[in-house]
């Protein structure tokens, strides 16, 4: 594990405007992390900020990595791509525009969640075709950018790896492979917001043959990265009368927008065996790739909240999760 790096998502060192992607690059350098995963919207909020165009604040923001020995793991989230009803040519001309950014980023990844609009198309055959349009769209131009698909828990067509899987062997792209996170995983088999127990009958049992079958099937080669968080336990159990409810909405999008702390983050919450997930992903695969954390807090959305304080506190979560894990997970 000695040779995992480690990075941060730039929304999980703050959601609000205020907080600039340019001091959450300075945070992540000072608090040891190597990477992170430039969210979009944050910067084009950077980009608007100083009147530049969004590919001009990239190649500023390269400058401030570079400045801050931060490599940029990702552009994301690139979402609702595949099956989207809207022309697939708007679609590819959009992903092209992405693409273009990565590269002045030096990004090896564009971060691609599954699509999750109710309405979308489900044929496996328009999925696959629209995804490997994509894969060769990235690899088109030089450098080749790869599309690390990551499958959502409440995705309409993908919301479990073995389905992602299914779609990356598909693809048959050698840029096209697994974003992989806890949260889905976790959020799918094992943590339920409607139970008081906080998790499903079967949910032990379930997570065990999910991660056995994992260690089983999935190659190497096709985890991309790995990212990390825990969910919010519900206390009562969510319901249509909870203040965060939304009609139409997945109850695993609720929970993803406003319960999302850092792994093992016992005092917000936070009650899922991460560290199970992580032995299976990292250790026993031998994964020696990019470890990054990705989380929502709702507090962070506030104008007062300090995105230094996300920083000490996903310093604080990682060295849990290595100490729960076992061996060392990368660089302190």
């Amino acid at each position: 594990m000695q040779s995992n790096k480690q990075a941060l998502g730039s929304l999980s060192l703050g959601q609000h405007p205020s907080h600039s992607l340019d001091h959450k690059i300075q945070l992540t350098s000072k608090y040891g992390f190597t990477g992170i995963e430039v969210v979009f919207s944050d910067l084009q909020t950077y980009s608007d900020k100083h009147n530049i165009s969004i590919l001009d604040g990239a190649a500023r923001i390269k400058q401030l990595c570079d400045a801050n020995n931060v490599e940029v793991l990702a552009l994301a989230p690139f979402e609702n791509f595949e099956g989207a009803r809207s022309p697939l040519s708007t679609r590819l001309a959009t992903a092209k525009h992405w693409l273009a950014i990565a590269r002045i980023l030096k990004a090896p990844y564009v971060q691609v969640p599954s699509q999750f609009n109710p309405d979308a198309i489900t044929d496996e055959n328009v999925i696959v075709h629209e995804l490997q349009q994509l894969a060769d769209l990235g690899s088109a131009e030089t450098p080749v950018v790869a599309i690390a698909y990551e499958y959502l828990s409440w995705g309409t067509y993908c919301s479990t790896w073995d389905t992602a899987l299914r779609l990356v062997q598909l693809v048959n792209r050698p840029n096209f492979g697994l974003c992989l996170d806890t949260f889905h995983e976790l959020t799918k088999l094992w943590g339920s917001p409607f139970e008081t127990s906080g998790k499903y009958p079967s949910a032990d049992q379930d997570l065990r043959d999910s991660l056995q079958r994992f260690k089983a099937t999935v190659p190497l080669e096709k985890i991309f990265y790995v990212q990390l968080s825990d969910g919010e336990r519900f206390d009562p159990p969510f319901s249509a009368s909870h203040p965060w409810y939304v009609e139409g909405e997945a109850p695993e999008f609720t929970w993803s927008k406003h319960g999302r702390p850092f792994p093992l983050e016992t005092s917000l919450g936070g009650y899922m065996p991460v560290p199970e997930v992580v032995k299976t992903w990292v250790l026993k695969t031998g994964f020696q790739g990019w470890i990054s954390m990705e989380v929502f807090d709702r507090q962070m959305r506030s104008r007062e909240f300090e995105p230094e304080t996300a920083a000490i506190r996903a310093r604080e979560s990682w060295r849990k999760v290595q100490a729960a894990v076992g061996p060392p997970m990368g660089r302190l």
